[in-house]
């Protein structure tokens, strides 16, 4: 649970998206809200298109615009918004600040030139250093993520290596100016379970040892038991539940949350079907009336056809939950 009593590093007030496309204005985010504390990693969930990677994208001010638009909403990073700020003086806190880990590193990397001047130019630009001390900062990083033969291997290109050390070089790359708050995009979806789990342990790590601020979007259940402290679920561009890791996994208050903790593989399920939540993600062009979840909840009844759920704290000891679900007390355990 966050302290709401200290200054949050990171916090996303009321965050609403809009895309203009040719079919019409989709939201693609809506009314978002969330508070992240220096050391605390935080899970954003969802199936693909739910809002997760827009979220952020907004945050990191990385969306095209046009057809991009924040609409409304505050994106405070140590108590500055970032969503007024001139774009020079953002740019300055992209990096030394805020730093992002994006899913596909191969895109991400510049194909042209070696990885150590990549790291080593964000010393140069931020940092003010020569060349050669700034290729010496770039070498310790590579050393800093395991990536092997580190000083050697910073000559090379990003093609000369393996899926892993890729999302290697671009985590170093984004620890590089030790900046307070590190977002993470599904940042293992490409890699194999071993590889997958030497990632996170190195993100993990890192941050518990930066005492730094991480943001991990997944779709994945069991990545985020791994490594985040809260969780926060989205679905159809709005948050339906959030809480602590283990209360969400263990007792989940929205029928999402539930079908989304059912589907994750477990021992007691080997050798049988895994259930899914029926049905498909909504058209954000046209959402249901009333709750977003609705077509696709086995609990729903005529009120949810009726009414949008609002996210309410659950009556929970603590007092750490929200839910959007009109049913808030039904189906969560004790």
């Amino acid at each position: 649970m966050t302290d709401r009593s200290t200054p949050p590093v990171l916090e996303v007030e009321n965050l609403t998206v809009e895309f203009r496309t040719s079919r019409g204005t989709v939201t693609a985010v809506r009314d978002v809200s969330f508070r992240l504390a220096r050391g605390e990693a935080l899970g954003i969930l969802g199936e693909s298109g739910s809002g997760k990677s827009v979220t952020v994208g907004a945050v990191m001010g990385i969306l095209e615009s046009p057809p991009a638009r924040v609409t409304s909403g505050r994106v405070l990073l140590g108590g500055e918004d970032l969503l007024n700020m001139p774009a020079k003086e953002r740019r300055v806190l992209m990096g030394s600040k805020i730093a992002m880990v994006f899913q596909d590193a191969l895109t991400a990397l510049n194909p042209v030139h070696p990885v150590g001047r990549q790291i080593g130019e964000l010393y140069r630009v931020h940092r003010g250093l020569s060349r050669r001390e700034s290729w010496d900062r770039a070498v310790e990083m590579m050393r800093l993520v395991n990536i092997p033969d580190a000083e050697r291997r910073a000559s090379d290109h990003p093609h000369q290596f393996s899926g892993g050390m890729r999302q290697r070089i671009m985590i170093a790359l984004a620890l590089a100016l030790d900046p307070d708050v590190l977002i993470a995009d599904e940042p293992t979806t490409a890699l194999d379970v071993t590889v997958q789990a030497q990632v996170l342990d190195l993100l993990k790590r890192q941050q518990t040892e930066r005492d730094m601020g991480l943001v991990l979007i997944t779709h994945d259940l069991a990545v985020a038991a791994e490594v985040t402290d809260r969780i926060a679920v989205m679905y159809a561009g709005a948050l339906v539940e959030t809480g602590r890791t283990r209360d969400v996994l263990e007792r989940p208050a929205h029928p999402y949350s539930r079908g989304l903790a059912d589907s994750v593989a477990t021992g007691d399920l080997k050798g049988r079907r895994l259930p899914a939540i029926p049905g498909q993600p909504p058209d954000l062009l046209a959402l249901p009336q009333g709750c977003s979840f609705r077509p696709r909840c086995s609990r729903a009844r005529d009120v949810c056809d009726e009414r949008r759920p609002e996210l309410l704290r659950l009556p929970d000891p603590g007092g750490s939950r929200l839910s959007a679900c009109h049913f808030l007390t039904e189906g969560v355990p004790r």
